[in-house]
């Protein structure tokens, strides 16, 4: 057995359908993944691009593959054929050439803007500033973008063992979230809060999370060469 399986079980148990579980795959064998979708799970979550279009060529086409690392505009090509949602988009230019992508395989491609929340600069997204401008200032231009849809936001909190902290920077994502659901923004709708890893889901569908990305409980630590 390759993976946890009595600890998705707890965690698909504690999500109760608050939340949809992205399991995060990266690093791992399409034997482990394999494992989990024949327990019924279709929502996995990849890293690297050339890794995903490899599992994506190997396994079933009915799987949902989430997008859940920092996406280069030249990767997106390659992805765009099959992806169901990217998480990380920080950039209008990135967003711009999703759609293009999307629009060479007829198709659209849904995303979540990634907002910085964290105390590490080394974590990426949009500051407050940035994603107001991105959703206002360039209203004009989004409507142009009928092959993509802004499905809700993404991010990460600080790694630390500060609870009260952690707590803290979900619930101001929760509410630039709430802001945004009530805005009639041009090609968004906003119905995805995409917060909370192994370490910290608890917290992040405490604070309103509705997809939490977990990797290590359910697959185990990850193996880098």
């Amino acid at each position: 057995m390759l993976i946890n399986q009595a600890k998705y079980s707890e965690i698909v148990q504690e999500l109760d359908e608050k939340a949809v579980l992205v399991a995060v795959s990266k690093t791992k064998p399409v034997e482990a993944i394999k494992e989990l979708y024949d327990l019924g799970h279709r929502d996995f979550g990849e890293n690297y691009v050339q890794e995903l279009v490899e599992k994506q060529e190997q396994l079933p086409k009915d799987i949902r593959w989430h997008f859940i690392g920092h996406l280069q505009s030249n990767k997106v090509k390659y992805i765009a054929p099959f992806v169901h949602l990217v998480h990380g988009v920080d950039s209008f230019k990135l967003l711009q050439q999703i759609n293009r992508e999307a629009k060479k395989h007829n198709r659209s491609i849904d995303v979540l803007l990634q907002v910085h929340i964290a105390e590490e600069e080394t974590k990426f997204g949009l500051d407050e500033n940035e994603l107001h401008h991105l959703l206002h200032t360039n209203s004009d231009e989004l409507h142009k973008l009928t092959n993509t849809t802004i499905k809700g936001l993404m991010g990460m909190a600080s790694f630390t063992d500060d609870i009260e902290n952690i707590r803290r920077e979900f619930r101001h994502l929760k509410s630039l979230f709430d802001k945004y659901v009530q805005s009639q923004i041009q090609n968004s709708k906003f119905e995805i809060l995409s917060m909370g890893m192994s370490s910290d889901y608890v917290i992040a569908i405490e604070e309103g999370s509705n997809m939490v990305r977990i990797g290590s409980l359910i697959f185990g630590e990850r193996q880098y060469s």
